[in-house]
C-alpha cells in the first residue's frame, strides 16, 4: 500500500462515511447499551499474552484468504477457543469487509468487539457502537495529530476504546500526546505491506507500563505469542494465521496451548 494508495483509501472511507451519514444522520442511529471499558479490560484481566482473534475474508498482501466466509460462525469458533476479544474487519474495498459483519458477529458472541477499518470520522466511530462494536482502530499514519486526539475523545464520548495504531517511535509519541491509553504496534509496513516482526520487539521499551500494548502482524505461533508478551506486549492481535486455515478456532486454540508451553 503506497502513501498515495493510503490517502485514497482514507479519502475515499471520508467519503462513505459521508454518504452514509446523509442516508441516516448519527441523530438516527440506534445506539445498544454502553459497555465502557470492557475491551480495554479484557486485555488486562488474565494470563498473558490475550489474543484478540480476527475475522476477514481478505487481505491487500495475500487476496482472498477464505472464499467461504461466514463471520459469525468463524467468531463464535473464536469465543468458544478462549479470544479475549474478537477484531472485524469492515473496511469494503480491500478485505471485502462490511458493518453487517460486525452486526452478525455482535449477534453471536458477547466477548469484546473491535471495528478495524480506517476510521477517519466522528460519523464511523458513532456507526461502529451502533453496530455493537466495544472499541475502534485509529492509525496514526492516516491522521493529523488534531483529528488523532479529536477522535479518540469521540470514542470516550461514544463509549468505545480506541487501540491506536502506531509504526515507530515517533508515531508512539504522537499517539500519547494525543491521549491514547492502548497501543497497537503493527509489524507491518502500511506503504510497502511488508513485515518486520523485529519491530515489536524494538518498540518494546517504549511502550510505558500503565499503557496495555497490542503486538499486531507477523505472529505465526504461539511461541511468537509468548515472547511479545514477555517483552511487555498485553495481547497480539492475529488474523491471517487463523483465516488461512480450514477450522480458525482450532488454530486459536492450537496458538494458546503453544503460547502457554512457551510461557
Amino acid at each position: 500500500m503506497t502513501a498515495s494508495l493510503l490517502r485514497a483509501v482514507v479519502a475515499a472511507a471520508e467519503c462513505a462515511a459521508r454518504d452514509r451519514e446523509v442516508r441516516l444522520p448519527e441523530s438516527a442511529l440506534e445506539l445498544p447499551p454502553p459497555r465502557p471499558g470492557v475491551f480495554r479490560q479484557a486485555l488486562m484481566t488474565g494470563a498473558v499474552p490475550r489474543i484478540i482473534a480476527e475475522c476477514k475474508r481478505r487481505s491487500p498482501s495475500r487476496g482472498v484468504l477464505k472464499r467461504d466466509y461466514d463471520p459469525a460462525a468463524v467468531a463464535l469458533a473464536y469465543a468458544e477457543a478462549g479470544a479475549a476479544a474478537i477484531s472485524v474487519l469492515t473496511e469494503p474495498t480491500f478485505f471485502d469487509g462490511s458493518l453487517d459483519h460486525l452486526r452478525a458477529v455482535r449477534r453471536t458472541v458477547d466477548i469484546p468487539l473491535l471495528r478495524k477499518d480506517f476510521i477517519v470520522s466522528r460519523y464511523q466511530i458513532a456507526e461502529a457502537r451502533a453496530a455493537g462494536a466495544d472499541a475502534v482502530l485509529l492509525i496514526v499514519a492516516a491522521m493529523e495529530p488534531a483529528r488523532l486526539r479529536a477522535l479518540i475523545a469521540t470514542a470516550t464520548e461514544f463509549a468505545l476504546d480506541a487501540l491506536v495504531e502506531v509504526h515507530d517511535e515517533t508515531e508512539i509519541d504522537t499517539a500519547l500526546s494525543a491521549g491514547a491509553t492502548i497501543l497497537g504496534v503493527n509489524s507491518r509496513h502500511l506503504h510497502t505491506l511488508a513485515v518486520d516482526p523485529g519491530v515489536h520487539l524494538a518498540l518494546a521499551a517504549r511502550l510505558p507500563a500503565d499503557t496495555p500494548a497490542v503486538a499486531e502482524s507477523g505472529i505465526r505461533d504461539g511461541r511468537a505469542a509468548a515472547v511479545r508478551a514477555r517483552s511487555g506486549y498485553r495481547a497480539c492481535l492475529v488474523g491471517e494465521r487463523f483465516m488461512s486455515e480450514a477450522e480458525p478456532g482450532h488454530a486459536l486454540r492450537r496458538l494458546i496451548a503453544e503460547a502457554e508451553v512457551a510461557a
